[in-house]
Formats: C-alpha cells, sequence, structure tokens
C-alpha cells in the first residue's frame, strides 16, 4: 500500500513534532521517511470475502 504523504521515521528522537514530506527521505534530518497511514485491510485477512460480499450485497 502506497501514500503519497509520508513521515519522517526518526521524528519521536530527532523532532518536536512529525515532519511530512513527499521524498523517500527527510528533508530537515536525511533519516528514511514511512508510510503515514496504515493499511485500509490485511490482505491476508481470512473473512474479507465474506465481508466484501456483504459490504455490495447492502448497496443494492
Amino acid at each position: 500500500m502506497k501514500s503519497d504523504i509520508r513521515v519522517c521515521s526518526a521524528w519521536h528522537d530527532v523532532h518536536d513534532r512529525p515532519v511530512y514530506t513527499l521524498s523517500e527521505t527527510c528533508p530537515e534530518c536525511g533519516a528514511d521517511s514511512e508510510n503515514t497511514a496504515p493499511a485500509p485491510f490485511d490482505p491476508t485477512d481470512p473473512h474479507g470475502e465474506y465481508r466484501r460480499a456483504l459490504k455490495y450485497r447492502n448497496r443494492e
């Protein structure tokens, strides 16, 4: 899962507040940046197929 907005992975130790960026590295300290949002679902979820089917069934 890829997000456009990324956050410095070392902001807890180095910065006073989160440093957001679009690049792979932090513009202030040069540390790697990481995805800011968790994945919306787990691809290995064994019940995901049933939840999605129920969701689509309720739309109609």
